[in-house]
């Protein structure tokens, strides 16, 4: 079975299900043998500019000739049977109609397999969708039932606690965005209280404003496509707001950035280490620390 796999988190998922694809995204990096597989796009935004440069590249792109540009004669080489691509945001990886008219343009033999994750449920869902389409069906009802039962022990956990902490996720700093797809109902999940976006809502620039107005328990910063290191480079961003020093998450030291490139806006498998990682955030006297790699503390390193 050839499998082209068009976002980091089909290639996560189609790695977990024992398939290594001919061919990924320019941006998958997990697992690390990801790395080697030939890219069959390329993006039109510059990964190592700043949040506002990346937001006025992006916007200039989407009035252009889009985000993305798919390689078109790497992925005629490769030949796939399978092409998996999504649609739930243009911005964060190769739309679906667009790989659907390449794949029509050069005649290939593929199925179009698009996924459209908004919550966890969406997740395992696509699991067993992406199990069925390259013949690993046993393989995907088992990785569904470990990623279920995981959560499940969360949810058992969480029950204990004595408080239910608001949390704001930010998964942009330039405008300020605020996180919605699964983040809510994870945070939920995880034992807190999300109250500036909805289940399964899209992310959408928020004015400064409604983040002090709402002024959380706990705030994590996890920009989409950073990891800890880039989001570090951009917290002047956020830290040198007026009023950051005063939310109630950095005077009582519960700001976190965490690396919102691998975790929080990865929908794939490792979502449910990102729920295990916010239960943490939220619960810290029930749940184990994340790891230093996946989340450090941002109060201290603000501008």
């Amino acid at each position: 079975m050839r499998v082209v796999t068009l976002l980091p988190s089909a290639t996560e998922i189609v790695y977990a299900l024992g398939v290594e694809p001919v061919g990924v995204s320019h941006e998958c990096d997990y697992p690390p043998a990801a790395r080697e597989r030939p890219a069959v796009n390329r993006s039109r935004v510059d990964p190592a500019a700043s949040s506002s440069e990346i937001n006025e590249q992006v916007a200039a792109a989407e009035d252009g000739d889009g985000v993305y540009a798919i390689d078109r004669k790497t992925l005629s080489t490769l030949a796939p049977d399978v092409v998996i691509t999504q649609g739930v945001c243009d911005v964060c990886a190769v739309d679906h109609v667009q790989v659907a008219e390449a794949v029509a343009d050069l005649g290939l033999d593929a199925e179009v397999l698009t996924l459209d994750v908004h919550s966890l449920a969406d997740l395992f869902d696509s699991i067993h969708r992406v199990g069925a389409a390259i013949d690993r069906d046993e393989r995907a009802t088992d990785l569904v039932a470990n990623l279920r039962e995981r959560v499940a022990a969360v949810e058992t956990t969480a029950a204990r606690a004595s408080e239910t902490p608001t949390v704001a996720v930010l998964d942009w700093l330039d405008p300020v965005m605020v996180a919605g797809h699964w983040i809510p109902e994870m945070v939920e999940m995880a034992g807190g209280a999300y109250g500036m976006a909805d289940h399964g809502a899209h992310s959408r620039p928020r004015e400064w404003g409604e983040v002090t107005a709402y002024d959380p328990d706990v705030l994590v910063a996890a920009p989409c496509g950073f990891d800890i290191d880039q989001t570090r480079k951009n917290l002047a961003d956020v830290t040198g707001r007026p009023g950051f020093d005063d939310l109630r998450a950095v005077r009582e030291g519960r700001a976190y950035v965490v690396d919102g490139h691998h975790y929080v806006n990865r929908s794939g498998p490792r979502l449910v280490d990102t729920l295990e990682h916010l239960a943490a955030l939220c619960h810290p006297d029930l749940f184990d620390a994340p790891p230093r790699d996946a989340v450090v503390e941002l109060a201290p390193l603000r501008a």
